[in-house]
């Protein structure tokens, strides 16, 4: 037996039951009895006794790398907003708790329960794929939360991202006004909310400026890290079918992309451009240099330390920013246009 199992059985929320046991005053007496009486029939123990009252606050701020398969520590993009995120909220006043997520898949406890086990005076949610069903039970909880690349809408949280459908038009926009018209797109065949809208945005793009959309340009690769994206691009490179560019959905996936053609002998940019996604560090130095989507690492993570704040104070309700992205022009794909790329002789003029 567990909270979830009891909250099945008494017809609530987890959040219900866990604030039950935890001695929260905002629950109907009718309610608890009828909750107690479900743990007692059940032989349900708690395994933290009921406090008197509710305990002020931690000063704790739960930090969430959510998903089955879920992003991590080494994923550049998230830790560098994580890292921007623990030092605003540090400016005011706050340590953070790192979850695991392998304890949920191992015993069945969910955040929600973790969080008030914890007494977490807010939580940060970062995305990754497959997101667990107990997400949304501390989405819709009273814990203020803020979500990076996942869209949450309980009355206590926010959200906050980049534009996902800005950063799809930007490509297609640099690649069109630079001549290129067969363009592909690499991404994961995990599809997370945030893959989803830039995929679907890219094909939008195409049609916008009447590019051709071949689903043989598409294509999927296993997971986000390079390894993936290698695998995948050498599949397409055996296919026969390339296109002039490529728009890879994050940096690693364009990492993995390059390393395949250099293999291949296919040159970049000559051959086919490749434009990536995320503008971490690294992209300054692969040969050749990727250009790429920039997306304002240090202001997501310091904005939702600020929103997080205003949440847990009460000072606003929940609601979402797209910051806006911005496009960084490196070796990979420059700005000549590709009918200017072979230099004039005397005979042109």
């Amino acid at each position: 037996m567990n909270m979830k199992t009891i909250a099945k059985l008494a017809g609530v929320s987890v959040s219900t039951v866990s604030k039950i046991i935890h001695n929260y005053p905002d629950v109907g007496e009718e309610t608890k009895k009828h909750v107690l009486k479900i743990m007692e029939e059940n032989g349900y123990q708690p395994s933290k006794p009921a406090k008197l009252a509710p305990i002020a606050k931690s000063q704790l701020i739960g930090v969430i790398f959510a998903g089955k398969l879920n992003v991590d520590f080494r994923h550049p993009f998230f830790i560098e907003v994580i890292n921007a995120f623990k030092k605003q909220i540090g400016i005011l006043g706050y340590d953070v708790l790192l979850f695991s997520n392998e304890k949920f898949l191992t015993n069945g406890e969910d955040y929600l329960a973790r969080c008030l086990h914890h007494n977490v005076d807010g939580c940060i949610i970062i995305a990754g794929d497959e997101l667990e069903p107990s997400i949304n039970d501390l989405d819709q909880s009273d814990i203020p939360c803020i979500g990076v690349d996942i869209e949450l809408r309980g009355n206590n949280s926010a959200y906050i991202m980049s534009d996902n459908k800005k950063i799809a038009s930007k490509v297609i926009e640099h690649f069109y006004i630079n001549g290129y018209r067969e363009v592909g797109y690499l991404g994961t065949d995990r599809k997370s909310g945030v893959m989803q809208t830039r995929e679907e945005a890219f094909r939008e793009a195409l049609n916008n400026f009447a590019m051709p959309i071949r689903e043989e340009w598409f294509v999927y690769s296993k997971g986000f890290e390079e390894a993936y994206g290698y695998e995948a691009t050498k599949a397409w490179i055996a296919a026969g079918s390339l296109p002039k560019a490529l728009f890879a959905a994050s940096d690693l996936l364009a990492f993995g992309a390059l390393r395949a053609f250099r293999e291949h002998r296919i040159a970049v940019p000559d051959e086919i451009a490749v434009i990536g996604c995320d503008d971490i560090e690294a992209c300054q130095y692969i040969t050749p240099t990727l250009t790429t989507i920039r997306q304002d690492k240090e202001r997501i993570g310091r904005l939702a330390a600020m929103m997080l704040f205003d949440l847990m104070n009460k000072q606003t309700q929940g609601s979402s920013i797209m910051v806006e992205p911005e496009l960084q022009i490196r070796s990979s794909c420059g700005s000549q246009p590709l009918w200017q790329t072979t230099a004039p002789t005397a005979q042109s003029y």
